[in-house]
């Protein structure tokens, strides 16, 4: 048996305050989150940061601190038993659309109720419960979103911290707030369109 990992990010945004989850449909058909292989000796939030990006076309995004679950399954692909484990951690999207890969059929905004059930798998089913639930407690407590670009995550630094796709912006801690480069990454994705 081969055993394959990948990582992506369940990716949220606020429309009008109610929270959308992104939903991709893959080729075979099921619904799925934004994922992939990781490649060369990228570290797991790298991987889900590249995902996102090439997988929905969005680049204004915030993975957020304290959140990563994993579910795996097995197929078969090439004569081959594949037994693949998926890492998914919480993203933020500032952008109001995206863009639909070459790898995916279709994509969709969701509420919650919505994406549950649209959802084709038990594994993306259940860590989309907890990620709604770890979302409505971190927002409540009124955590901070610190953005981290992926070139800042190494093998010393903790797969959980936050990142974001953001990479030109250099992150400067010392001379912007959290509240600054919050309301930076807003004003930049802000847009009405659906």
């Amino acid at each position: 048996m081969i055993e394959a990992t990948s990582a992506g990010a369940i990716l949220f945004r606020d429309t009008r305050g109610r929270r959308e989850y992104l939903l991709l449909k893959s080729r075979p058909g099921d619904w799925e989150f934004p994922k992939g292989g990781i490649e060369g000796e990228e570290e797991l939030q790298q991987t889900a940061i590249r995902e996102v990006t090439e997988e929905a076309g969005i680049e204004d995004f915030r993975l957020l601190d304290g959140f990563r679950q994993d579910y795996d399954y097995v197929f078969e692909a090439n004569g081959n038993t594949i037994h693949k484990t998926v890492h998914l951690f919480v993203a933020k999207s500032f952008e109001a659309s995206a863009e639909l890969s070459k790898e995916h059929r279709d994509m969709q905004w969701r509420d919650y109720e919505q994406a549950i059930n649209t959802i084709t798998q038990d594994g993306p089913r259940e860590i989309l419960r907890d990620a709604h639930d770890f979302l409505d407690e971190y927002f409540e407590e009124g955590d901070e979103e610190t953005p981290v670009t992926a070139d800042d995550v190494d093998a010393e630094d903790s797969i959980d911290g936050p990142a974001t796709a953001d990479d030109e912006q250099p992150n400067e801690p010392d001379s912007q707030t959290s509240d600054e480069i919050e309301s930076v990454g807003q004003r930049v994705g802000e847009s009405d369109d659906e």
